[in-house]
């Protein structure tokens, strides 16, 4: 048995129904901009074929979405500014971390604790070579200059003492 096309000799492109790419266009506008450009061209290819029962082949939407101007909207990522290194300093410390007396070699660091899941509190503390000890922290919710200053006034450094830190931006920021 032949099939219903070639028995009255009809070809396969006249008697599916056809898509007129203005109609497709029309039909992806018109859905793109109900959604307020919020899908990308898969979620359109889906409600064309959900809503207007249009089976329409990815790439084509992608297409037709890319040369009308019609890709959704992508966010970009908020990368915060802690501010700007300005100055770097030698390594001076150069791995020797065992000190003679109480003063003479301390270290700091910022520390992330995290709290209920996903609630964070920053730590920044300064400990003595000497006997390992933290003579001075803050704990704070922010971490900026103000907040390793804060740490740094709790003591007072004696003349000649070093203070080795991992030259974050917070510390070779002009206020410290």
């Amino acid at each position: 048995m032949t099939s219903n096309g070639r028995l009255i000799t009809v070809g396969k492109k006249e008697y599916e129904k056809p898509q007129k790419k203005d109609d497709v266009i029309e039909l992806i506008e018109q859905l793109c901009m109900e959604n307020h450009f919020i899908y990308g061209y898969r979620t359109i290819t889906r409600l064309l074929k959900k809503i207007h029962g249009l089976t329409v082949n990815t790439k084509k939407v992608y297409r037709i979405m890319k040369n009308n101007g019609r890709l959704c909207r992508t966010r970009t990522k908020k990368v915060p500014n802690l501010g700007k290194a300005y100055d770097l300093t030698d390594n001076k410390l150069s791995r020797d971390f065992h000190s003679d007396k109480p003063m003479e070699k301390l270290v700091t660091d910022i520390t992330y604790l995290y709290y209920f899941g996903n609630c964070k509190l920053y730590l920044s503390s300064i400990m003595d070579l000497y006997n390992r000890e933290m003579i001075a922290y803050t704990i704070s919710e922010c971490q900026d200059t103000d907040f390793v200053l804060d740490t740094l006034n709790q003591l007072k450094l004696p003349k000649g003492a070093l203070l080795h830190s991992d030259q974050g931006s917070v510390y070779t920021s002009m206020a410290y």
